[in-house]
């Protein structure tokens, strides 16, 4: 099988959980470092699946590689490769394929509730769960692109996941591991405690890392039936 190709935009934003679950199901996969100096790959089907990860930057931002990204995943949606996205990778998923990205109502940061809102499509992705606990860190947000499917909301995002055929894109990080939640904290604590005392959306670094190893184990039983489904798409 061909490689799946993992698109970092930023040193500690890796892809966690998701390496993980490739290793243990013996999907060979190859990171991309776009925060070292890597090229964006030109062509989709050189890859089994294509992965793309958060980031600090927007998705509307005018740095040279974000505009080469919408173009390869505009040639896997074509060349029927699948895409996921998580946060800044789903967002510009959602712009690859015709959606916008704009500013969320609040900055959403630290562990909080969202619900299925479509049940009968959700059930492919997420199993019986109705609704489940996951990570946030994000002050932006994606429409649900034309043709896609609308899956999660939360109290402070309308917009979670959606789903396209085999292409889904998150706008919450269901990749984390112990290890990348405490790096985001030690890299953002001080600036997302002072954000904390006066927006009820936003939690301290102490709040995020409270219970960590039991709301960590819960993610990843999320993300496993999410990623799981998502194997199934890949190209040989």
């Amino acid at each position: 099988m061909k490689p799946v190709a993992i698109v970092r935009h930023y040193p500690i934003e890796g892809p966690g959980y998701f390496a993980r679950f490739l290793d243990e199901h013996a999907i060979p996969w190859r990171l991309i470092a776009i925060d070292e100096g890597e090229a964006v790959p030109r062509d989709a089907q050189a890859w089994s699946g294509l992965c793309f990860m958060g980031g600090p930057m927007s998705a509307n931002d005018e740095l040279p590689w974000i505009a080469e990204a919408l173009a390869l995943m505009r040639d896997a949606r074509a060349a029927d490769v699948p895409l996921l996205g998580h946060c800044l990778g789903g967002q510009l998923m959602a712009r690859a394929f015709g959606g916008v990205v704009t500013r969320n109502p609040v900055k959403e940061i630290g562990w909080g509730r969202v619900e299925v809102v479509d049940r009968v499509a959700g059930a492919r992705w997420f199993g019986d769960a109705q609704h489940f606990e996951v990570y946030h860190w994000h002050g932006e947000t994606f429409s649900i692109p034309p043709g896609a499917q609308h899956l999660l909301a939360s109290p402070h995002c309308a917009h979670q996941a959606y789903a396209l055929g085999k292409h889904f894109g998150l706008q919450c990080h269901v990749e984390m591991t112990e290890e990348l939640v405490r790096a985001w904290c030690a890299e953002w604590g001080a600036d997302v405690d002072r954000v904390a005392v006066r927006v009820p959306s936003v939690q301290t670094a102490a709040e995020m890392t409270r219970d960590l190893p039991a709301r960590v184990a819960a993610s990843n039983r999320i993300a496993a039936t999410i990623y799981g489904e998502w194997i199934q798409g890949l190209r040989p």
